[in-house]
């Protein structure tokens, strides 16, 4: 989760520039993309920043997940949020090529199976493992 008022420097914005392009724009933002921090939670912010009591913010900030971050580039108008929009844009065109890349060979790799016979088996065994998505790597123990 991010602070919106963080996300404004990121941004090239002010944090009122970011919260009213938001408010312009709620049905982009659902629950899972942003939230408002509890009166808990901002004690504890403002605990950890030394932030005074009496001062800074007046409004509960907006919190936002991974997915609202990258929605904020959509609505924002700064010239950093539309390379970021164009960024994001150009990486899933990206991953969809990586995947369709993926299930092509897969498709080739099971007609060169038919194509032969058992020998090549444990060719064709370690190509899918090498295929395979990586596993959840393990906890590291030590330095």
């Amino acid at each position: 989760m991010i602070l919106d008022r963080d996300l404004a420097d990121l941004y090239g914005v002010s944090t009122s520039s970011l919260n009213k392009a938001v408010g312009r724009n709620l049905d982009r933002f659902p629950a899972d993309f942003m939230l408002h921090l509890t009166p808990e939670e901002i004690g504890i912010l403002k605990f950890q920043s030394g932030t005074s009591s009496w001062g800074g913010m007046r409004k509960p900030p907006r919190a936002f997940t991974e997915q609202g971050v990258a929605m904020l580039s959509s609505v924002l108008r700064s010239k950093r949020a539309v390379r970021v929009n164009i960024e994001i844009v150009r990486a899933v065109v990206r991953l969809r090529r990586m995947l369709q890349t993926n299930a092509d060979l897969a498709t080739k790799l099971a007609t060169l199976e038919k194509k032969y016979d058992a020998q090549f088996r444990v060719v064709f065994d370690a190509i899918r493992e090498l295929m395979a998505p990586p596993l959840k790597p393990q906890k590291r123990i030590g330095f």
